[in-house]
């Protein structure tokens, strides 16, 4: 390597910045975070960084550049664009032996500001040696996706249980195994989960626990030595003869694109030891699910339940209870449309813990990306999101509800009744001339979006045949589409050519690779359900009834 990463201290230690402007207020900004006392030498200093700096540990000299003022400082920042006098500064600073960092010019750099992830006091710092600062900036944005914020309030709490924890494990294997469970088990989820009472309470009793099967095992063989690699092993074999439950995570994996997905989605599914996932969750989104989880397929279409959902109730809570990590992968958001109300009903009914991450749901996915503004000043003021189907499959008939010119109409589940939602909604006394469109595949390399009026749409769809998963959108924002498309714009009025049907996984009749994965998956998901009711024997009833 190039340089070699260290990290300063500089609480309460002075700074010099020369130069007052845009540069100087970046550089302030992060020095201001870590604490230090930081002196702004130059003539004219920046309202912003007046602005920034209003502690009285800090300091503003209005006058040009003197060497006296390096006096005392702990690092030194040159951002001027006088090169003269940066060179000056840098020379300077190296006869009083003070690291200095001459802005953008890295051979008068003793040291370099890096791209910083923050989970205080968790820091990390990405330097290219000032090769390709662009790049050290984008590999932090990935990273800032893989790292939650709690790990700062995780550290935070390990800091203060160190020296507990030293004191009733002796050996340094015994902390490390402690720590290891502390921080890949339930201590950590309840912390990233904004309960940091309960992930207190745990490690105080994981401490506890694991102290006493020391002491145990120490009096049992009548040694203070043997006691290194056995106690945590021993601590953990009575978590597992308890109760210990596992938890649920109820996920939102939105649309089908995986770059929607949230930073809590994407942790999650990374360290779940199981994943129920439904039909309308796309490859892509699945593939980024723990490699070696289980992952079993339990998707509804019309007419075609592969596991009812007392089945997948059942599924959840019996694995929870063998102490696992489950994901329940939902197509868009739990909450809307996806029966994630029902499955915490069942898991509250169980005393099983769980978590609901939001998704994207389609109607947004599939708006935003057909250019469609589901409200607008201009042509609706509210937006309401229904299903073509009630429960037990019976149509949803409530036309004369959907009338209001002013209000925007998203359908799920409505293209197979297509030609029923349109009559219904004419002759209830919606105008035939009502714009209309279907929005296939959203958010996807092969998204389609058809448009139309209550009049011609069925006409058009008969011809066009998009395919699912699709939902309607219906009001006057319908007529922006044309102006305000933005996303696939050569795909998006029903060329569908063969590779996008074949990438379709839903397509029926199609028999790409993306249909046949979850065809094996769907076999797995009986057997698991055939299982589950030989073990509950009168179960099964319950698994096969909707």
């Amino acid at each position: 390597m190039n340089t070699f990463p260290l990290f300063f201290k500089l609480e309460g230690r002075k700074v010099l910045i020369v130069g007052g402007g845009e540069v100087a207020l970046r550089k302030a900004d992060l020095l201001s975070r870590a604490g230090a006392c930081i002196t702004i030498l130059a003539p004219d200093i920046s309202h912003e960084l007046q602005a920034l700096l209003t502690e009285d540990k800090h300091e503003f000299i209005y006058e040009n550049y003197n060497k006296a003022y390096m006096s005392g400082a702990r690092v030194i920042i040159a951002a001027t664009d006088d090169e003269t006098l940066n060179h000056q500064i840098h020379a300077d600073a190296t006869e009083l032996n003070i690291p200095v960092n001459v802005v953008d010019t890295p051979h008068l750099c003793d040291f370099i500001f890096p791209a910083i992830i923050d989970r205080n006091p968790i820091v990390i710092g990405i330097s290219s040696n000032g090769k390709a600062p662009v790049l050290a900036r984008l590999l932090r944005a990935r990273l800032e996706t893989l790292i939650p914020q709690g790990y700062g309030k995780l550290a935070k709490l390990a800091g203060d249980f160190r020296n507990e924890v030293k004191a009733k494990i002796p050996t340094l294997t015994g902390r490390r195994q402690f720590w290891e469970r502390a921080f890949e088990g339930q201590v950590s989820q309840l912390m990233f989960a904004g309960n940091e009472t309960e992930a207190t309470a745990q490690l105080q009793a994981d401490l506890d626990r694991t102290a006493a099967a020391i002491h145990q095992n120490s009096e049992d063989k009548n040694s203070v030595k043997e006691p290194d690699t056995n106690a945590p092993a021993l601590a953990h074999e009575s978590e597992k003869e308890g109760t210990a439950v596992g938890e649920v995570y109820i996920v939102g994996a939105g649309p089908g694109d995986p770059e929607l997905l949230t930073f809590k989605a994407l942790r999650l599914m990374q360290q779940a030891d199981v994943v129920f996932y439904d039909a309308l969750v796309s490859p892509q989104v699945l593939d980024l699910c723990r490699r070696d989880a289980d992952k079993v397929f339990v998707g509804k279409k019309r007419s075609n339940h592969t596991v009812a959902q007392l089945g997948i109730n059942e599924l959840l809570v019996n694995h929870a209870k063998q102490g696992r990590r489950v994901v329940r992968l939902k197509g868009g958001d739990p909450f809307i449309f996806g029966r994630g109300g029902e499955e915490i009903e069942s898991l509250r009914a169980n005393n099983v813990p769980y978590q609901v991450v939001p998704g994207i749901t389609a109607a947004n996915a599939a708006a935003s990306y057909a250019g469609i503004p589901l409200t607008h000043r201009d042509h609706s003021q509210s937006v309401r999101f229904v299903t073509g189907f009630l429960k037990a499959g019976a149509p949803n008939s409530n036309f004369k509800s959907f009338l209001n010119t002013d209000e925007t109409v998203v359908f799920y589940m409505g293209l197979h009744s297509l030609a029923r939602l349109t009559e219904g909604l004419v002759d209830a006394g919606r105008s035939s001339e009502t714009p209309i469109a279907i929005v296939s595949n959203a958010s996807m390399p092969n998204q389609q979006v058809l448009t139309g009026t209550l009049a011609t749409i069925v006409a058009k769809q008969e011809q066009a045949q998009l395919p699912t998963p699709a939902l309607l959108i219906m009001g006057d924002v319908v007529s922006l589409h044309h102006d305000l498309a933005w996303y696939n714009l050569q795909n998006q009025q029903y060329n569908q050519n063969s590779e996008d049907i074949a990438n379709n996984w839903l397509r029926e009749g199609s028999r790409g690779e993306a249909v046949k994965q979850p065809i094996d998956q769907q076999a797995h998901a009986l057997s698991m359900v055939a299982n589950l009711a030989t073990q509950h024997g009168d179960g099964l009833e319950q698994l096969i009834v909707d």
